[in-house]
């Protein structure tokens, strides 16, 4: 790549961790920049998965201390999340570059859609903040099953990952939307890595564009904690869905016409 696509590609980065950690959904920036500039689309999301992992790592540690007692939950999803991100990666690794390239759009208006949910989920969400538990032991198998079919997903291509597990977790799990959120952080940090671990291994990763990504995303893990509370998200928001919608119906077009 040229110095330009990977000052580009950095670029993409840096805003997609931004926008992850203000509202979400920065893979709809980073994926479609890669696939701009070239990179077949297996190995614009293997790079992309790749470059993005210190975003969730920043975002995790901003939340640690709301993962304070549980460790319980902690023990049985994680494992979970693991499992189900090493499914999604080897699934996307055996998918036919062919196939993929078609299923493209559909997985960003996919994203779109869920990221248009988000806000619906947190309402529901923190409706439960006032109930309590019963004091008896919780039940992690439902919340176990939810999260592997989630990282399946995750590890495959990814957006609006964390806002599928913020709703699995809230369907089932009863706790504050603050604990639920950081118990996300670590399940998404989870799935990426495993994911990322696969395609390192064995992935066709463009190594020039993920080490300036990985760089940027450090930067923007950063600046997107400055920022947090500075940001209308809802706004960020809105704009991602726009992006994300008009790179679907573009690279819809391009794919089948």
């Amino acid at each position: 790549m040229t110095p330009g696509e990977l000052a580009l590609a950095g670029l993409a980065a840096l805003i997609a961790v931004i926008v992850n950690a203000l509202a979400g959904g920065g893979t709809l920036i980073s994926f479609p920049m890669l696939l701009a500039l070239g990179v077949p689309p297996i190995s614009a999301n293997v790079t992309n998965t790749v470059a993005l992992v210190p975003g969730y790592l920043g975002g995790t540690l901003a939340q640690r201390s709301d993962l304070d007692r549980q460790g319980r939950r902690l023990r049985v999803l994680m494992p979970a999340a693991a499992l189900g991100g090493l499914a999604g990666a080897a699934l996307l690794l055996l998918t036919p570059e062919s196939v993929f390239a078609v299923l493209v759009p559909i997985l960003i208006l996919a994203a779109v859609a869920v990221l248009a949910l988000g806000d619906a989920v947190k309402r529901r969400v923190a409706e439960r903040v006032s109930r309590t538990l019963d004091g008896g032991p919780e039940r992690l198998l439902g919340p176990a099953i939810g999260i592997f079919a989630a990282a399946i997903y995750g590890g495959y291509f990814g957006g609006g990952l964390g806002i599928i597990v913020l709703a699995v977790l809230g369907v089932i799990l009863v706790d504050t939307l603050t604990r639920l959120n950081a118990l996300k952080q670590a399940t998404s940090l989870v799935v990426n890595a495993v994911a990322a671990g696969v395609f390192v291994a064995f992935g066709d990763v463009v190594w020039s564009a993920a080490a300036v990504m990985l760089v940027c995303a450090v930067v923007g893990g950063y600046l997107g904690g400055t920022l947090a509370g500075r940001v209308p998200a809802r706004v960020l928001q809105r704009i991602v869905l726009v992006i994300g919608v008009a790179v679907a119906v573009g690279y819809a077009v391009r794919t089948y016409a």
